[in-house]
Formats: structure tokens, sequence, C-alpha cells
């Protein structure tokens, strides 16, 4: 049988890239390609206690049909703690659903406010599954480069002034996936005085700020939104579990209401149990003294990392220190196949993401990679990098 696909999906294609990321499940492969929390950061005895409780206490309204927008008391408990911690909820302009993750906030808002062909900026790079939500609604994906403080503003405007129907400005501004970075205060205002200037929206990705282990916290995009014209997007996948699959969206009310629809016609309503959990452990636990604990732990592993980098690998391969989220974006000469590098890791049991996977043509040129230092052990991290240090570059 001849099977038709549609365009959408038509023009989404495997890479040599996804080819070189399939090794990274194999056995005895060091997992730097990955982005999983780690595995110790998960409070399975607390969680499994909750668990017991709802179904013990309320078991028919965890398994029973929800309403779309989530459940009423984790979305007030968010509400709450979004607006206290973060300035960053007004309940006079903004609402705020439960989505499957952070990544559905991604899909609900192209196919709320974008048509096919309507154009996103982005910056370059991004992360991959934020860039494949957009390209899979048919979307025209502009990138600009990132500088150490951010996203390049100047670039930007001139993006903003000769893109065709720009519907949205997507940005991670703390602890950015894949390159750590984070962006100046000045520079965020930059960004929200551009999106107020020329009438658009900011997508703003922000599932790690509250990872950060050093330097001083930044206030986000959306606590200076004043006209009412940000989306956040926040997740517990790297604070409680990913595989709980409970993220949120903040957006203004009028926004909120078509993020709804959107998500009815997708999943219906965001896992109910898990739900339940997420707010009970945030009201009848110690949620600050969790984060704290989490905090150590990647605290720890980075460090640990960048030690055994700086011990093992070429002067020549250079690297963002992070501050806190989960990555380290490592930049390679520009003489160096950085695709035959990664190769070569790989072939030698060391698994890393090229760089390529996260711009907007994967054909462009590339010399970055990134690690993880979440996933693998310590001992996984140590073994890695003696491994990678012997690897030569050319």
């Amino acid at each position: 049988m001849s099977y038709n696909f549609s365009n959408k999906v038509q023009s989404l294609k495997p890479s040599a890239i996804r080819e070189i990321l399939k090794f990274t499940s194999l056995p005895g492969i060091i997992p730097f390609a990955a982005g999983n929390p780690a595995p110790q950061a998960f409070p399975v005895e607390t969680i499994t206690g909750i668990l017991n409780k709802i179904m013990t206490e309320r078991p028919v309204d965890a398994l029973q049909y929800s309403i779309s927008e989530g459940y009423t008391p984790l979305r007030d408990t968010l509400k709450k703690y979004m607006a206290e911690k973060h300035n960053s909820f007004n309940s006079e302009a903004d609402d705020l659903i439960i989505t499957s993750g952070a990544q559905q906030v991604m899909d609900l808002t192209a196919k709320a406010l974008c048509n096919e062909g309507d154009t996103v900026i982005c910056e370059e790079p991004s992360f991959i599954g934020s860039l494949n939500a957009f390209r899979s609604q048919g979307l025209h994906l502009s990138g600009v480069p990132l500088c150490d403080d951010g996203i390049d503003t100047e670039i930007l405007e001139e993006k903003l002034k000769t893109e065709k129907n720009v519907r949205f400005i997507y940005v991670i501004p703390t602890f950015q996936n894949p390159s750590g970075l984070t962006m100046s205060l000045e520079k965020r205002r930059e960004v929200y005085r551009l999106a107020c200037k020329y009438d658009v929206i900011i997508l703003e990705d922000n599932p790690y700020s509250d990872l950060r282990f050093a330097g001083e916290s930044i206030p986000t995009i959306k606590s200076i939104d004043t006209e009412s014209r940000v989306v956040y997007a926040g997740s517990f996948s790297k604070v409680l579990s990913p595989g709980i699959r409970v993220g949120f969206a903040i957006s203004p009310k009028e926004v909120s209401s078509k993020l709804v629809v959107c998500k009815q016609v997708s999943d219906v309503h965001t896992n109910i149990t898990y739900q339940m959990v997420a707010d009970i452990f945030m009201n009848e636990y110690d949620y600050e003294e969790h984060l704290t604990g989490l905090k150590k732990i990647y605290r720890d592993k980075a460090s640990l990392m960048l030690k055994h980098m700086d011990k093992n690998l070429s002067k020549e391969i250079t690297y963002t220190a992070p501050q806190g989220g989960l990555f380290v974006w490592c930049k390679l000469p520009t003489d160096v196949d950085m695709l035959s590098y990664c190769k070569r890791a790989v072939e030698n049991s060391v698994a890393t993401v090229p760089g390529n996977a996260f711009i907007m043509n994967e054909s462009d040129p590339c010399s970055y990679f990134r690690m993880n230092y979440s996933t693998p052990t310590d001992e996984q991290i140590v073994k890695g990098l003696s491994i990678l240090g012997k690897l030569s570059l050319r």
C-alpha cells in the first residue's frame, strides 16, 4: 500500500545527529548526551507515601476524569508560589493551566498563536524539543545568536524588522538549554522592550531556575510583563520527576482560554493523580528544603565534571561553566570536525550531543557539543572524561 502523509509530517526527517544519539541507550554507554535528572534527586519515599495516602483516602478523585485546566488545588498552589517567589503571576491579568510537561506548553502555544508559515524567532542554539514542536506546526524558525549575557538584541531587532509574520519570540533565559547561559536582567528588559515595540508575544521557557546553585537570581521576563504579552512555561520535571509529566503555563487570560481548547483536543487533561501528588508535596512537605537538596546534588556533580574536564580535555576545548541547570556547552576548535568527534566519542562508549541538533539548520557549520552531568554517575563522569581526554581532536 502507498501511504500519503501530511505535508507537516513529510517535512520531519531523521538526521545523522539522531542516528548518533541512538547509541546513547546501548549498554555500557556513558550518558553525557542525556538530559535526565539525577536518580538520587527523586524523592521516592515521599512520593510513595503521598500515593498511598491518595489511593487510600481519595481513589475516585485520582482515577476519574478531571477538568482540562488542571487540578484546582494545584493551580491555586502554583499561582501563589509563582506570585510570591517569582513575582510572575498577576491574578488580574493572568491565568494558569496545568500541562503534560513544559513541552506541551510549546506545542499548545504554537497551535494557538500561529498559522502554518508564520515565523518564530528563537535563540540559536535552542532546545531541540521546542524547535521540533514548532517545526511540526509548519512554522518558519529564525535564529538569533547568543552572547555571553544572552540573546543578541541588535540582531533580534533586525529580525523583528525584516521577518514576516513573527508570532512570538522563544527564549530560555535561565541556564539555557543547551548553552547553560543566563540572560542578564538588562537583556531581559531589552527583549521585553522590543516585544512591546514590535507587538509580539514572548514565550519564556523556564524549567531550570529553581536549580540555581551559584550566582544571584535574576527576575523572570514574566515578572516585568506590564502589557500581558508573556507566556511562561514551568515544569516539575527537573524538581520532582519527569515521569509524572506535570508542567504549567502562565499566560494572559485570553491566551490561556485558547490553550485550554487546544489541550482538550490533545490529551483532555494532564495525569490527575500526579497533579495531586505535586500539590501535596508543595503544601505538606518542605519544598524549599527539597530544592536545597537538589542544588547540592547538581553543584557537586557539575563541579566534578568541570574538574575532570580541566584535568583531561585538551585546552583547545573551551566551555561555559554553569551556575545551575544540567548542562555544559563545549566548543571545539573550528578546524575540528564536530560530528566526527562526537561519532568517535560514542564509538568509544561516551555519548555527547552534537551541537547541530540545537540550531535552526542542522547542515550549518557548528563547533559545539553538549555535555550533561546530572544523568551519569560520579564514576561515569570520571571514566567518561578520561576516555574523552585520550580521544584525538583531529
